[in-house]
């Protein structure tokens, strides 16, 4: 198979990752006429949920070092599990589970922070979609110091429906917006619980607002009024830790 780090190119290579059960995270094609081999490659992208981008040819030049035929695909270099198996595995071992779900975060040091923050936490997992998230590749590993090696990651082709899932086990859905009515020590954190993060341009989705148990804004007093998310995930993550160790110390 043709590879270069976290990218696979050519038309079998490319096709063989994603017949092989592997998570490839997005497909790029060569803008214009498709040969029949490129659109059995669009074909199966599509039947495997697979995102794909159209590109000028210098956009598959600068993805690789050799001959791409049009197309190229990234391969996450993160191990990837199944978010029911996660969520099943958390009960069992007695604990209380604890997700983070990011909406559009497509900044790899983003994802990087949050991941380490996570896993110091004691997260149980992370959820990120498949389409309009950073990859997961080596910067981010790099950005969470080896975080996301440790750290179980839930990929997702709908994020909205992946949330439904959760809350089919018992979790609570609260996404941190600063739309948010209540203050984020107010909510309910001692629960089974998916915090949802959004993006620092757009925030949480409109879908997920929609959808979303409790909506929680971080308290601030500065004129800015926002935070970077990693920065957003570390508080928020705190204040869950807090939460739950002075619920365990008063029922003690």
């Amino acid at each position: 198979m043709a590879r270069d780090g976290g990218t696979v190119r050519g038309i079998w290579p490319v096709l063989e990752a994603l017949r092989s059960g592997r998570v490839v995270e997005r497909v790029l094609l060569r803008r214009g006429p498709l040969s029949d081999q490129l659109r059995e490659v669009q074909q199966v992208a599509r039947q495997t949920g697979v995102p794909i981008q159209l590109v000028p040819p210098e956009r598959l030049d600068r993805a690789t070092k050799g001959d791409h035929q049009g197309v190229v695909a990234f391969v996450s270099e993160v191990p990837v599990q199944d978010l029911d198996e996660v969520i099943a595995k958390a009960y069992e071992a007695g604990r209380t589970p604890l997700l983070l779900a990011l909406d559009g975060v497509t900044d790899v040091r983003n994802i990087g922070a949050i991941s380490r923050s996570a896993e110091c936490f004691g997260a149980d997992a992370l959820i990120v979609p498949m389409a309009g998230s950073a990859r997961l590749g080596p910067d981010a590993i790099k950005s969470s110091a080896g975080a996301l090696m440790r750290l179980p990651v839930c990929r997702v082709g709908n994020l909205v429906k992946a949330l439904e899932r959760a809350r089919g086990h018992g979790l609570h859905i609260a996404a941190c917006t600063e739309k948010g009515p209540h203050a984020l020590d107010a909510g309910n954190l001692g629960q089974p619980l998916v915090l949802v993060l959004g993006s620092e341009g757009e925030g949480v989705s409109a879908p997920i607002l929609r959808m979303a148990d409790e909506l929680l804004r971080i308290p601030m007093q500065g004129r800015l009024g926002s935070l970077n998310v990693s920065v957003a995930a570390g508080i928020a993550l705190y204040a869950v830790s807090r939460s739950r160790s002075d619920a365990g110390s008063s029922g003690g």
